[in-house]
């Protein structure tokens, strides 16, 4: 992405233009930031209690059974919310989506296996591991910098 700041004192105010070929994440992404949009409180319920759950304490997001799960230091948590809509409401630079069925939290990883079959192994600092999907590997491996 390139980036072009020009001060003139014409403009009060900023004004922001994005001129690009087409609307993609990356585009949305900065959109959104710009705009202000802030990340939205979470839920999740346990033992029949809905609880706040702070993004800074997700480890990771799973889809299983029909239903979304939260993992956390005090246990996973039942979400309504699908993953494609956590995706929107979580920060892009924290949190990233590995396969189909799930998201993780980088703040919470503790590293990653490239091994020669070909696929990453996540290892997250709880001591659990989990495995990036053939369609995300590139997407993984451009945020690695492999």
């Amino acid at each position: 992405m390139q980036i072009e700041i020009k001060i003139d004192p014409a403009y009060p105010e900023p004004k922001v233009i994005v001129w690009t070929a087409s609307m993609t994440e990356e585009v949305e992404q900065v959109v959104s930031q710009l705009k202000g949009e802030s990340v939205q409180i979470l839920t999740g319920s346990r033992e029949g209690w809905f609880e706040v759950l702070p993004p800074d304490q997700i480890i990771r997001i799973y889809a299983a059974g029909g239903k979304i799960y939260a993992v956390t230091e005090q246990g996973e948590y039942l979400l309504r919310l699908r993953l494609y809509e956590l995706e929107k409401r979580l920060d892009p630079q924290r949190f990233i989506r590995i396969s189909h069925s799930e998201i993780v939290n980088l703040d919470h990883v503790k590293g990653f296996d490239l091994n020669l079959a070909g696929t990453i192994c996540i290892r997250l600092k709880g001591g659990n591991v989990t495995y990036v999907s053939r369609r995300y590997m590139s997407k993984i491996k451009q945020i690695l910098g492999v």
